[in-house]
């Protein structure tokens, strides 16, 4: 008996967010070791999958921390956000030249 193969990942999905949420996002990606596409793809999964008719009252609580901690987020995120770069602040950052700042390059002091 094979294994059933795993589908292929050929479909795309764009979205459009704040860029200080991205940010946090990929920042908080990068603390836990995984890939944003590895987090969207098991958030839609979950989302897809068949779900049980009534969570137990454990769920219930952790969903609305959950929700809670989302809304403490929500607010805080937009305090994350810099003012826009000017060029000489750009290209002291830019320390390879290649005008593109890399996370690396942007979380340098």
């Amino acid at each position: 008996m094979t294994a059933p193969a795993k589908l292929k990942k050929s479909e795309t999905l764009e979205i459009r967010i704040p860029y200080p949420t991205k940010q946090a996002f990929m920042a908080r990606c990068q603390n836990e070791g995984r890939s944003a596409s590895e987090v969207l793809r098991a958030f839609i999964d979950g989302q897809v999958e068949p779900q049980s008719p009534r969570p137990a009252r454990k769920t219930w609580r952790l969903i609305a921390g959950l929700a809670a901690a989302a809304a403490v987020g929500a607010v805080a995120v937009p305090s994350l956000a810099r003012p826009v770069l000017k060029a000489a602040e750009f290209a002291r950052l830019d320390a390879n030249h290649d005008g593109v700042l890399s996370f690396d390059e942007y979380r340098r002091p």
